[in-house]
């Protein structure tokens, strides 16, 4: 099923499927990067993590009505997924200050925001991903105003499902960061991943980071927190 390889990026190789022009393979690797790939590492055992929650995740918002690029878990680290081209924008939803937005604005870390703040960053790893207005996104990339509303409103919609998820499974969803590509027909739906990776999570009970702020700020054993992520899902919902 497998064939040639498309691309390979800081955390995954996109290959070709044969005799399947409008499918993808995507492999989860185990490196880990950070700071827009200035702090870079390798963790056994992270492309499986990061695949099988990811997996889990796209498997419940398929539950929810939410339609996302992702198809099916191959193996332990591999997804079959419909090739999209990925909008160049970051769409990032924040229920609690934290991380950057508190460096920006001098907003104090677990602030909470309500209703919840949508950001958009341009996907361009040369200038560091800079913040974006609407303006900007409309003038770089190909999406119209309704298209952006539309993007910005499932991103809103996800953030609730993955709010009931999370809590489910003794998280708070502090931030995360989605993606977004156009399929062969123009539809845009979700797409890249939904991992530690991407969201900040802090356990409910103690406040523990529960992320790639681990690996970050070097708080702790990345591997580790990924199992107890992959452990919690699993016996909630997105097991189900």
């Amino acid at each position: 099923m497998k064939g040639s390889l498309l691309y390979e990026g800081k955390a995954k190789k996109v290959y070709h499927v044969d005799n399947e022009p409008e499918q993808l393979v995507l492999s989860y690797k185990n490196d880990a990067t950070a700071f827009n790939g200035k702090k870079k590492d390798q963790f056994e055992g992270k492309g499986r993590l990061n695949n099988l929650i990811t997996s889990r995740i796209f498997e419940y918002l398929q539950q929810q009505n939410l339609s996302s690029h992702f198809i099916k878990a191959l193996n332990d680290t591999e997804q079959l997924v419909a090739k999209t081209t990925i909008i160049p924008l970051e769409v990032v939803v924040r229920n609690v200050a934290a991380g950057s937005i508190t460096r920006r604005l001098g907003i104090e870390e677990k602030l909470e925001f309500s209703p919840p703040l949508v950001e958009l960053f341009y996907k361009k790893d040369e200038l560091d991903d800079p913040i974006l207005n609407d303006q900007h996104a409309l003038h770089l990339t190909d999406v119209t105003e309704n298209e952006l509303k539309s993007i910005k409103d499932k991103a809103l919609e996800v953030n609730g499902h993955l709010q009931t998820l999370f809590k489910q499974s003794g998280l708070q969803l502090v931030d995360f960061k989605l993606e977004f590509g156009r399929l062969a027909d123009g539809t845009i739906v979700l797409a890249d991943e939904i991992s530690p990776d991407t969201c900040r999570l802090w356990d409910e009970n103690t406040g523990e980071k529960m992320d790639k702020d681990v690996f970050r700020e070097g708080l702790g054993d990345l591997i580790s927190v990924y199992e107890n992520i992959l452990k919690r899902l699993e016996e909630n919902t997105c097991a189900k």
